[in-house]
């Protein structure tokens, strides 16, 4: 980060400087009268209604303030009246604020002297901070003394008091929007401002220190690549980018620095939203999902995309392009209800690069930081997107799930499965583990449970017993196929594995091949290969097919020789793990009842499709330490109605399999021993189109990498 060492030294002397200062003002007052007249009429309006009411703290309320002020957290309500307060003055709107800042530090006091946390998040508390900045030349000196002090207290408990229940106190490598978020904006507030300088300087240097701190982790997450610092949507495309805008806005407010072309991965962001993104606005559905509807998480699109464009449509139109194409796909606006400050700080918007859409895109991107492979067959409703899981260095929201894999054709074909909806004892038990995902499980009898943060987990299925630690040992990708080998063996317990080895092609447009080399410390250690459907699958001899929404999926299993097939779920069966069936509607966990957390049950007639509904096992007919599994994939639509041949020779250290189509021979070939690696031959219309040796490193991919 190139800033000055002697930062603090120019940070302004004056009031505001918290997102805005007085030779930014008057930009802003142009933009609330011309391109941002809606959205501040629509801030006017909220500044206006009654406070939201967030219902996440459990106190009794202290009676309101002498004048009648209701004692609440006035702040995400506040910062929209403050706006108003500096676009258009008046004595009477001073005067509530003021005395909606004394009734939120002293809700927020009441909340600590119960133990209680205010809120998981910070804003509401940070708007209070930034309230204060905008109004504090307003204000008296008793006034600015009593509130800033109040607030500053408050701000030491949240960093520092013990045994609050429920408190955020996530640092730089989550979303760092609890708790912690504070610091930086009481210290910018009270730096030399002689009501504490002692407090203030601590808590702006800590501030300044974690800002720092979580800009280094996420450029190390996204490398050259893009991404945040969770593969789980909600959290990535929700609010884990908001601290990065806030500190490149209130660090360029205060001192006039901008960091934004300093940290790369910034402007990457677009590139992996696009890579999530499915037709009909959908996503694959990764790590703590609810699995309700796989709905892309939008709500915040409109602001993160537009800041891409704000920031870099200069430097960067590439980005700015792709973050206009998500934007516009996205839809919505700017929020009013958390920082409704960010519109007014962008220009530029309108005059941003034309639109540069998916079509830019090569068939397959890694994201090897973030332990993700994205595949697809184009950008459309008719084709084929997978996503393949392993390797990658984070642990956020991650689950035991190396090499598995999610399928994606006019449905939802090879599923991620389980919820974290409702926080159940299904999340940790079932959802977070290996066996809810398309992998494989080795039963070792005796063996620890895998934790999850959840609460307890009382069993173990046969899983993974680390959430990182597989490699991707080779993957490459180019109009013919994509390929990915990754090694999961450092991510079981190596009591009872010696080797686990996942190759996967994708034969695009709709064929798969999956190939697993499997050695147990033990003969008698089972193992079993998943794969799991939305709906019950039709089974025939050693060939099964699924459907969901429009699209349909066939697997057949070539090896072992001797497999048995066994499908499991249906009502009452959907979530077994080790015996025991984790239904989603039997209330929250243990842990979340305990601590209190604001989350109900679930109340469905039938489990919903996405949170998946059944599997099919694939295990071999005789115990040994060491097996081959291979598996022909197929996908389309629902008139697809029978497989490609297929035909398999084990020969020694090879394994050979042929598929015949209409109008294409492939042959595959894969070592069934010693170095990871095999041979791809496509012929179409008796012409060969592609022959070669499979990769045996990574293909290296930067930045908006383009089609081969």
């Amino acid at each position: 980060m190139k800033t000055d060492p002697d930062w603090k030294a120019r940070i302004r002397p004056d009031h505001p400087r918290i997102f805005i200062n007085r030779d930014t003002l008057p930009a802003i007052r142009t933009r609330a009268a011309t391109v941002n007249r809606d959205h501040y009429l629509n801030v006017r309006s909220f500044a206006e209604a009654s406070p939201p009411d967030t219902g996440w703290a459990v106190i009794e309320r202290p009676p309101p303030l002498p004048d009648g002020t209701e004692v609440r957290d006035w702040g995400h309500r506040m910062m929209c009246s403050a706006i108003v307060y500096l676009l258009e003055p008046a004595a009477e709107r001073l005067a509530r604020l003021v005395s909606e800042l004394r009734a939120s530090a002293e809700y927020y006091h009441a909340c600590y002297a119960a133990d209680e946390s205010v809120n998981w998040y910070a804003a509401s508390r940070a708007a209070c901070l930034v309230t204060l900045d905008w109004i504090w030349d307003d204000l008296n000196a008793n006034d600015r003394r009593e509130i800033a002090l109040r607030l500053l207290d408050h701000v030491d408990e949240a960093l520092h008091k013990p045994g609050i229940r429920r408190r955020n106190g996530s640092d730089h490598r989550s979303g760092f929007y609890g708790a912690p978020s504070l610091a930086w904006f009481a210290g910018l507030l009270l730096h030399n401002e002689g009501v504490d300088d002692n407090r203030a300087a601590r808590f702006l240097e800590k501030g300044y220190d974690d800002h720092v701190r979580l800009l280094v982790h996420r450029a190390a997450a996204c490398g050259d690549d893009g991404g945040e610092a969770s593969p789980t949507l909600g959290y990535a495309f929700g609010e884990y980018p908001l601290a990065q805008w806030n500190f490149i806005h209130t660090l360029h407010s205060s001192t006039g620095e901008d960091i934004s072309g300093d940290w790369p991965h910034i402007r990457m962001f677009p590139n992996y939203v696009i890579w999530n993104w499915l037709p009909g606005a959908l996503e694959f559905g990764y790590g703590d999902n609810t699995h309700t509807d796989n709905s892309m998480r939008t709500n915040w699109m409109y602001t993160h995309m537009s800041h891409i464009m704000h920031l870099f449509g200069r430097t960067h139109p590439e980005w700015a392009g792709l973050a206009r194409y998500i934007r516009d796909m996205a839809g919505g606006g700017f929020l009013l209800d958390k920082w409704p400050i960010y519109p007014f700080l962008l220009d530029g918007l309108d005059s941003a690069p034309p639109v540069a859409g998916p079509d830019v895109l090569p068939p397959a991107r890694h994201f090897e930081n973030l332990g993700q492979i994205f595949m697809r067959s184009g950008s459309g409703d008719h084709d084929a997107y997978a996503l393949f899981c392993g390797g990658g260095s984070l642990r956020s929201h991650r689950h035991y799930d190396a090499t598995h894999f999610t399928i994606f054709k006019k449905g939802f074909l090879a599923l991620d499965s389980g919820t974290r909806m409702g926080n159940t004892d299904n999340l940790q038990n079932y959802y977070a583990q290996t066996v809810a995902h398309n992998c494989i499980l080795i039963k070792m009898p005796g063996e620890a449970p895998s934790p999850y943060w959840n609460g307890e987990v009382f069993g173990q299925a046969g899983g993974q017993n680390k959430t990182v630690g597989s490699e991707i040992t080779a993957f490459e990708t180019n109009p013919h196929f994509t390929y990915v080998a990754a090694d999961a063996t450092p991510v079981y317990n190596a009591e009872k594995c010696a080797l686990m080895v996942r190759q996967f092609i994708f034969l695009p447009p709709d064929h798969f091949v999956v190939f697993d080399r499997v050695t147990s410390s033990r003969a008698g250690f089972a193992k079993t290969w998943l794969m799991h459907h939305a709906n019950e699958p039709v089974v025939d001899g050693g060939t099964w097919r699924s459907d969901q929404d429009r699209g349909r999926i066939l697997v057949r299993t070539l090896l072992p020789e001797d497999a048995t097939l066994e499908k499991v779920g249906g009502p009452g069966r959907e979530f077994l793990a080790d015996g025991v069936n984790y239904a989603i509607d039997a209330g929250p966990s243990k842990l979340i009842v305990e601590n209190k957390y604001p989350i109900g049950r679930m109340h469905y007639e039938e489990v919903p499709e996405l949170m998946g509904r059944w599997r099919v096992e694939v295990g071999p007919g005789a115990a040994r330490t060491e097996d081959l599994f291979l598996h022909l994939i197929q996908i389309g639509d629902q008139s697809l109605c029978a497989m490609s041949d297929a035909k398999v020779t084990v020969t020694g250290a090879n394994v050979e399999l042929s598929v015949s189509g209409t109008d294409e021979e492939i042959f595959v070939s894969f070592a069934a021993r010693c170095e990871i690696g095999g041979h791809v031959t496509r012929v179409r219309h008796g012409k060969t189109v592609v022959e070669k040796d499979l990769a045996r490193d990574v293909q290296a991919q930067a930045g908006l990498a383009k089609p081969d």
